[in-house]
């Protein structure tokens, strides 16, 4: 039995996931067979996997389902077998990509600033860079984390969020590329084009020239801790390191707010850590659907 409480919560997550279904979702899983309307729908399968992970904390899809077939069976009386269920779960992985930009737009906080945002990735590693990774190749490939000091397989996961102060920054966008993915290059590729803002990077975003070019043309900055210049000499290093070390603390300070974010996608799906998945399909559903479960429980908790 689950409380009253949370009956409710479900009840809502459902409602919305239903509203989210017919108006986008169902063209990203369509059926062209005689089973196009089945007992058990996609939108119950969302609904309980969305649930399950925000309100139990049960973030792989076997104790999902041993959740749902103990506690919510006479919710979902359809309610197949793991295999069946997990199966479900993967074919609706694009769903759960598309269901993320309606809950960030949405949802948007009004105290979002527009015109100060923060940048940075995290690894989602599938495996060791000691292995060779063979899951979702066509995603996956092997990077570098300098924070973790480490090669692994994996994904990257790139925010451009929204700076609020005193609060969590909310991401504007969220982007996955393969883990060799250089910061830099998919800021050019995504972001280059965004006019009247000042941006918050780490060191991997310093590019004078090309941040000279973008400022007089899309009247943007990026700001960024200073890098050590190549073949510099101690007595120069000596003489700017004062301001130096007080410009890229202040930066720091502004930017470091988004490392919070990513540790509390950490603390609330477990999504950084992937080695359980199996295909392409499951690794995009692991990412998506573990971020939309994130949101869907800052929305409704609030």
């Amino acid at each position: 039995m689950i409380t009253i409480n949370n009956e409710c919560k479900l009840i809502e997550i459902y409602f919305y996931i239903c509203e989210k279904f017919e108006k986008d979702l169902k063209y990203c899983c369509q059926r062209y067979s005689n089973n196009n309307k089945p007992e058990f729908t996609d939108q119950e399968a969302m609904t309980i996997y969305l649930y399950i992970i925000h309100q139990e904390q049960r973030f792989k899809c076997k104790q999902i389902h041993r959740f749902a077939n103990e506690y919510l069976r006479s919710w979902f009386p359809k309610l197949p077998s793991y295999a069946a269920f997990n199966y479900r779960i993967n074919r609706l992985s694009e769903a759960f990509t598309n269901l993320i930009s309606p809950l960030l737009s949405e949802f948007m906080p009004k105290d979002c600033s527009s015109e100060i945002s923060l940048l940075d990735s995290l690894p989602i590693i599938t495996c060791s860079g000691k292995r060779v990774g063979k899951v979702a190749t066509e995603l996956t490939d092997k990077g570098y984390c300098s924070t973790k000091g480490m090669y692994y397989y994996g994904v990257k996961l790139h925010a451009l969020a929204y700076r609020r102060v005193g609060h969590l920054p909310f991401p504007e966008q969220l982007l996955v590329t393969p883990a060799s993915e250089n910061d830099l290059n998919v800021f050019k590729q995504a972001w280059s084009n965004i006019e009247n803002r000042t941006f918050f990077g780490d060191k991997i975003y310093h590019n004078e020239d090309f941040f000279s070019q973008i400022a007089s043309n899309q009247n943007a900055v990026m700001l960024t801790p200073v890098k050590g210049i190549k073949n510099q000499s101690e007595r120069e290093k000596q003489f700017d390191k004062a301001a130096n070390d007080l410009f890229s603390t202040a930066v720091s300070r502004i930017r470091q707010p988004i490392e919070s974010l990513f540790n509390w996608f950490i603390e609330k799906t477990d999504f950084q850590r992937a080695s359980k998945v199996r295909s392409t399909k499951g690794l995009i559903v692991h990412v998506f659907g573990k971020i939309a479960a994130a949101f869907i429980y800052l929305i409704f908790n609030s």
